[in-house]
């Protein structure tokens, strides 16, 4: 039995209580509840790569699949430049915003921000097991402390009518047993929360890197599909190591959604094809010209608000991942994306290679 099963087994008079509990949340409106967006096919949040471009350019690929934001942090935005951390492209709807904290009333105040800024969906990250993020007393250490998340969840309910959910993993250190993990859950339902996007390892908060968390825990479908099964009334999303369409067609029928992560961002045209068949009902993707075309378009415009060409370039390196002349094109994109006065027109020279090819 890990520490934090024993601890929560305790007689109450034994143990400090550090949050009171919750009573269940009754009033759960529609727009709260998560059912009105379309959770079939998710992006999940990548810190240095789900950026405004990123998402932009996902957008282009897949007309329907739910983005989210990269982690931000309550605190940042109650002391940061609010426009450049939540500004994006109304194209990206639907779009969730995910943050990171521990702290009710700053973590209600982001989520106020977030509506304000149009997000589709505020997220509470639960899941990162980082130094850093622990250091700041959020990310996956919190699911020691469900209490405190359920606190968390109610305050930003409280304050915005669009659904509020979490990210979480399905147990951390030796805390790894169903039990642990339905009992983080059920305490977070009776905050009214009905979303849960679970990635399906548990978390090594000491030891293993952010990177080594994404692949050295194995891969346990079975326990959101548990959850899943034990209350269908919950919407569940799988997170984790989903890498093919196949595993995505797998899966999907026994959760409400998959949620892809870093092989959306390492081979995006595979969340084209994804849109196409599970979502655009047998429609063609879009072709991989048109989206250079309208992302060359989108850089252009960036340009001239002064954002960086090689930033903006980096996120399409991957759209012609497999393919014939797929490591020529990206080098050709790196170095004449770094050449003073270069712009959207690099994207467009760059077809030559795949017309000369064919």
């Amino acid at each position: 039995m890990c520490l934090f099963t024993a601890l929560a087994q305790l007689p109450r008079t034994a143990r400090a209580p550090k949050v009171g509990k919750l009573a269940p949340v009754t009033n759960t409106s529609s727009r709260q509840t998560g059912r009105s967006l379309d959770r079939r096919l998710c992006v999940a949040p990548m810190m240095d790569y789900t950026d405004r471009h990123c998402r932009y350019l996902l957008r282009l690929l897949s007309p329907r699949s739910l983005l989210y934001t990269e982690m931000v942090t309550a605190q940042a935005l109650s002391h940061g430049d609010v426009e450049r951390l939540l500004g994006f492209d109304p194209s990206e709807h639907p779009v969730a915003l995910q943050l990171g904290g521990s702290d009710p009333a700053l973590l209600a105040q982001a989520a106020i921000l977030g509506e304000q800024h149009g997000y589709d969906e505020i997220n509470l990250n639960v899941g990162c097991p980082s130094d850093r993020v622990q250091s700041g007393r959020f990310g996956a250490c919190l699911m020691a402390e469900p209490a405190l998340v359920a606190r968390c969840m109610r305050a930003m309910r409280e304050v915005v009518r669009i659904p509020v959910t979490v990210k979480c993993r399905i147990g951390i250190d030796d805390c790894d047993d169903y039990e642990f993990f339905e009992r983080f859950v059920l305490t977070v339902r009776d905050a009214g929360v009905d979303t849960f996007i679970v990635h399906a390892r548990k978390a090594h908060l000491q030891g293993l890197s952010p990177r080594e968390n994404r692949e050295v825990p194995p891969l346990r479908y079975e326990v959101p599909a548990l959850l899943k099964e034990r209350h269908p009334e919950l919407t569940v999303i799988l997170n984790g190591g989903l890498k093919t369409a196949g595993q995505a067609r797998e899966w999907l029928p026994r959760f409400d959604g998959v949620m892809l992560g870093r092989q959306a961002y390492q081979e995006p045209y595979l969340l084209a094809q994804l849109d196409a068949e599970l979502l655009g009902h047998g429609a063609a993707p879009p072709s991989r010209e048109s989206v250079v075309l309208r992302y060359a378009d989108y850089v252009d415009r960036m340009l001239v608000h002064g954002h960086r060409l090689p930033l903006l370039l980096r996120h399409i390196h991957g759209l012609h991942a497999g393919r014939p002349n797929a490591r020529s094109w990206r080098r050709f994109l790196t170095e004449q994306g770094q050449r003073a006065g270069a712009s959207g027109d690099v994207l467009r020279q760059s077809l030559g290679m795949f017309r000369e090819a064919a």
